[in-house]
């Protein structure tokens, strides 16, 4: 599904990666992990080919990205609506849909009246599949949080792509509607056959769920399963500095050390993935 090997990104006179290998097959989920600053949503825009690689190859699809990105759903960071926005949430869901069409059709001809009919049940379905039809018709700004995400989730899934792109999308959820949303992306890979990559700040909600994770810090990427990736000795070397994995009774892992973020200069801290 996409395939990356010895890619670097260079902007604004600035290394952000370099040497990243990494593959992903149909209907996996993978996690792309690390801290502020570490490329990992310029990751996504390369494969969603919005930025240029200053050395090495991608392919999506077998195709250059940009002329794969018709069969990508993209989510980008989650933003909030307020409670006074009154757009329906199927409304939102039709935008991924006919959001940059312009105008509203006067007179419908027959063809175009069974096309619409067509992209409603299209857009029905994407709503069920989340799990969201129960509250789809009401104001976005009235549900909850998760609920939001749902829709949004709908909204990168009613082309139907063949892989879907989320950039934090468990961010400002609580504990279990970020267990909810995992859960939910692990059964579109497995009923959909559609590859989930997902940027995220802590994997444990994600840990039941995963295929793979990326993990990307100090410029440099490490991919495969969670347990070979998130370990002392891989992380140690991305950072280039002793970092201690911890993993709590719970089975939590817990990522100790002070690196600092590349590119960032704010103080010290303790990582917790």
């Amino acid at each position: 599904m996409i395939e990356l090997s010895g890619a670097a990104v260079r902007l604004g006179g600035r290394d952000i990666f370099s040497d990243v290998e990494l593959r992903v097959d149909p209907g996996q989920f993978v996690a792309v992990l690390g801290p502020n600053g570490a490329g990992k949503s310029t990751l996504m825009r390369v494969i969603l080919g919005l930025v240029r690689l200053e050395a090495g190859s991608v392919s999506v699809l077998g195709r250059p990205p940009a002329q794969a990105r018709g069969a990508i759903g993209y989510l980008p960071q989650r933003r909030g609506f307020d409670a006074s926005t009154r757009i329906r949430g199927v409304d939102l869901v039709r935008l991924g849909l006919d959001g940059a069409r312009w105008g509203i059709p006067v007179a419908l001809t027959k063809a175009a009246r069974e096309r619409r009919k067509a992209e409603s049940a299209q857009v029905d379905d994407a709503i069920a599949l989340v799990g969201a039809t129960d509250y789809a018709r009401r104001p976005i700004g009235e549900v909850s949080g998760g609920e939001q995400q749902r829709l949004l989730i709908a909204q990168a899934l009613v082309r139907k792509p063949q892989c879907l792109i989320l950039d934090e999308p468990l961010d400002g959820l609580d504990l279990p509607n970020q267990a909810a949303v995992a859960a939910l992306l692990r059964r579109i890979c497995t009923t959909q056959d559609v590859s989930v990559l997902l940027v995220a700040h802590d994997v444990n909600p994600l840990l039941p769920y995963l295929d793979q994770v990326i993990y990307m810090a100090g410029g440099r990427a490490r991919s495969g399963p969670a347990e070979e990736v998130i370990t002392s000795a891989t992380l140690s070397d991305l950072y280039r500095t002793p970092i201690e994995v911890l993993q709590t009774q719970a089975g939590r892992l817990v990522v100790v050390g002070q690196p600092e973020a590349p590119h960032h200069h704010g103080p010290r801290h303790e990582l917790v993935t």
